[in-house]
């Protein structure tokens, strides 16, 4: 008999992982059909492409010097951007934790906003931003601090309410308040877990605040546009080269931050 139940169990799994592959199937060639993906119009466009990265070389390495400048206004932009976003980040990361507030009315809120944000990307932010406060920086820096803003929340929060609860239980018992709750028994077990999460964020900001240049906000994005409008791919591809530069960089310094807090 244990045999026979093994086997209707293996037969069963057999059968589920089957039927899951064919639905995976049926949805991405569903999605084909439906966005007009067509593989011999890739293959036809395919010369194109090298035609393309043909003109990118050789980079135009004189552009350098000049792209200097927006590259670090780009860089500023995620700084401030990441941490404005954070620092709003902690109070809706405790607002919206179940084991911190207790209460519905007010943890359920907070996630709604939460994803709310989070449903608007970057771009669509800044485009929102220019209007209102005019061509630059500023835009670029508040939609990177909202962008920032949802990503570190959401992730915080979620820290939050996997912490051990036997700190936070013993604090109670000998009559800690609310405040003392937090700072001495929520806030340590979550402080590396944050920052880890925040030098995430910088790193995708920096990538991001790359392109924000297109709407208007400021950056290396601007000249990227300019370049790509011109037809002038040599510089195209030194910003490229240059952007890739300073992510590695700011990527290697971060992972070896992020080993060190966790």
């Amino acid at each position: 008999m244990e045999a026979i139940r093994i086997r209707s169990i293996r037969r069963l799994s057999m059968i589920r992982n089957f039927l899951t592959f064919v639905f995976v199937i049926i949805l991405i060639w569903g999605s084909a059909i439906k966005t007009g993906v067509s593989f011999s119009s890739f293959v036809r466009g395919l010369p194109n492409m090298w035609t393309l990265i043909a003109e990118m070389f050789p980079p135009n390495w004189h552009y350098f010097s000049y792209i200097t400048k927006p590259m670090l206004e780009t860089i500023r932009m995620a700084v401030l951007g990441t941490t404005a976003g954070g620092v709003a980040a902690i109070p809706f990361a405790l607002f919206s934790s179940r084991n911190v507030v207790r209460m519905p009315m007010i943890y359920y809120p907070a996630r709604f906003m939460m994803n709310l944000i989070r449903t608007i990307p970057e771009l669509l932010l800044a485009a929102l931003f220019v209007p209102i406060l005019g061509i630059g920086e500023i835009p670029g820096i508040l939609a990177i601090a909202v962008f920032s803003f949802g990503i570190i929340a959401k992730l915080a929060y979620e820290s939050v309410e996997a912490i051990d609860t036997g700190p936070l239980e013993a604090m109670t018992a000998v009559g800690a308040n609310k405040i003392q709750w937090i700072f001495f028994g929520v806030v340590p077990q979550v402080t590396a877990q944050f920052m880890s999460y925040f030098l995430y964020s910088f790193e995708i900001n920096i990538r991001s605040a790359a392109i924000l240049g297109y709407v208007g906000a400021g950056g290396i994005g601007l000249y990227l546009n300019n370049t790509l409008s011109f037809f002038q791919y040599d510089r195209v591809l030194t910003i490229i080269i240059y952007t890739l530069v300073v992510v590695i960089v700011i990527d290697f310094i971060s992972n070896k931050i992020r080993e060190k807090l966790l």
